[in-house]
């Protein structure tokens, strides 16, 4: 019994775990954006009617601005928390740098690509059935949501006017079951 109130009242520990927890995240999140470009290796238009563009860094800061404020928030936290709880100084540095880590992938310019089937972003594949538009849209970039996360689920999409105009087209032909999604048929029919 006096072993396992020492492990769990240590602040060290907790630290320590605190701290793998977020390497993983770091190391999982970087993982996955490594692998864009081999999801999306092209640009532009995609066969079947598909529709996959890029990012620019400042369209990351308006995509990712709330989770930007979020960590910083992080980072300055546990700097609060030390002398109170007689934690090592040096968790709340491997902590910072870790958020660093994160903070930069979020800035990083990203891929992204709109097929029938599924939405390509962060790396990840999301099935047009778990996700939805979000009623009111932000000026400079698309919002999803993911179904069934609440709070926890927007997912927000950046890029060039012109690169979400066609992206948000296409989502909302993806999300609707009766829409046509046969791109190059219905614009040939346009052109005629």
């Amino acid at each position: 019994m006096d072993v396992a109130q020492g492990i769990l009242m240590s602040a060290n520990n907790a630290a320590l775990i605190a701290v793998c927890v977020l390497g993983a995240i770091v190391a999982w999140d970087a993982y996955w954006l490594t692998r864009q470009r081999q999801d999306i290796p092209n640009l532009g238009e995609l066969p079947n009617g598909g529709f996959a563009w890029t990012s620019e860094g400042p369209q990351e800061v308006i995509r990712q601005w709330g989770n930007l404020a979020s960590m910083a928030a992080m980072m300055a936290l546990p700097w609060a928390l030390i002398g109170a709880s007689d934690t090592s100084y040096w968790y709340a540095i491997i902590w910072d740098i870790l958020l660093s880590l994160h903070l930069i992938s979020l800035l990083i310019p990203k891929r992204f690509a709109v097929t029938r089937t599924h939405l390509f972003a962060d790396g990840q594949r999301y099935d047009w059935k778990r996700l939805r538009l979000q009623r009111r849209q932000p000026a400079r970039r698309i919002m999803l949501l993911r179904k069934g996360w609440g709070i926890f689920g927007p997912l927000p999409l950046g890029g060039s006017q012109n690169d979400l105009y066609v992206a948000r087209s296409r989502i909302e032909k993806a999300l609707s079951v009766s829409a046509d999604w046969d791109i190059s048929a219905t614009e040939k029919s346009e052109e005629e």
